[in-house]
């Protein structure tokens, strides 16, 4: 099954002439996009309005980004500005016993998800997971003091009315061939990013038609899963060849960040949100494993002393921190009635 969503991504962007199939169901999807939209737009739906600012953060393709660094730095920055930023997310592959589900940073990852417990790890903000945001909300406002709400991939959660939205971009794929699923990355057309308010692009490469702001995840250390002790992370390029082991949505762009390091990487790609077993990392070679923080927060139970975890951070310009902060003075300023 991998294989095959790897033939289609592959597809997506760098071309093939059997996508032309899927044509119609594209045209489908995103007229079936444009529609619900709408309908909010035009208030045959009505969304639900916090009584506090809402940052939406999200894409308009399928695929990992870096929104999560990017949520952890948001949460960061507002927190230095005197906010009290709360999140929710879905909480994507999560088992809680009840929804809208509170994560702390001693919950169980099968309960909440790794994403989710990465936040609430890295953040120390109070984290709400929910498929309904709305719900979501509502806990989160009613069971911890916060005055702004930061909703992790909720772009096309139009039930949740938001204040602010900043789309994020992959800069070495962009948005592959323009098409809308299946025929194509996007959830949304291109031209959905006209009415977003901040777009930013992680990495090089692809350049947007409108105004944006250049992200980057920066690799930090390295920690190890078992005696958590932490090393420079590029303390192991000078040793042996090692695993790398991903399962998140762009497995690609963390193996080119380790070596961009200087290391040689053998490739073990798994699905996002892959539930890991001890032999996932496992190879009898003796030879250090890496892994994404991101996968790590499910794997502590299985690991092995030579697994090691590459910690990351976003690192934006001081223009966007700065134009972010305005926007949010100004909305903070004019408080709001639930509706």
């Amino acid at each position: 099954m991998l294989r095959i969503v790897n033939k289609l991504v592959e597809a997506w962007y760098q071309g093939s002439p059997w996508l032309s199939l899927l044509k119609p169901l594209s045209t489908l999807f995103r007229w079936q996009a444009e529609k619900r939209r709408n309908a909010y737009l035009s208030g045959k739906k009505s969304s639900w309005r916090a009584s506090v600012p809402v940052i939406v953060v999200g894409n308009i393709s399928v695929g990992g980004v870096g929104k999560t660094p990017l949520v952890a730095w948001l949460a960061q920055i507002l927190q230095e500005a005197g906010y009290k930023p709360g999140i929710v997310s879905r909480g994507y592959g999560s088992r809680a016993p009840r929804y809208p589900f509170d994560v702390s940073p001693d919950t169980n990852v099968i309960e909440c998800g790794d994403e989710p417990m990465l936040l609430a790890q890295n953040t120390r903000c109070p984290v709400v997971i929910d498929a309904d945001r709305v719900a979501a909300v509502k806990f989160l406002l009613k069971h911890h003091a916060c005055d702004l709400i930061i909703s992790d991939d909720g772009m096309q959660h139009y039930a949740l009315a938001r204040d602010l939205e900043i789309a994020v971009i992959d800069g070495s794929r962009g948005l592959g061939n323009g098409l809308c699923l299946p025929a194509g990355p996007l959830r949304e057309p291109p031209s959905r990013l006209q009415e977003v308010d901040f777009i930013l692009v992680n990495g090089e490469g692809f350049v947007p038609v409108q105004p944006h702001y250049r992200m980057s995840i920066v690799p930090g250390q390295l920690q190890n899963l078992v005696s958590k002790s932490s090393l420079p992370g590029n303390a192991l390029a000078t040793q042996a060849p090692v695993h790398g082991v991903a399962g998140i949505g762009n497995p690609s762009r963390f193996f080119a960040t380790l070596r961009s390091m200087g290391y040689q990487v053998m490739e073990h790609e798994f699905p996002d949100h892959h539930q890991f077993r001890a032999k996932d990392l496992s190879f009898n070679d003796g030879l250090a494993v890496i892994i994404t923080e991101k996968d790590a927060v499910k794997c502590a139970a299985i690991a092995h002393d030579q697994c090691w975890c590459l910690r990351v951070s976003a690192e934006l310009p001081a223009l966007f921190k700065n134009a972010l902060i305005d926007r949010i003075s100004v909305l903070s300023a004019h408080p709001k009635t639930n509706v």
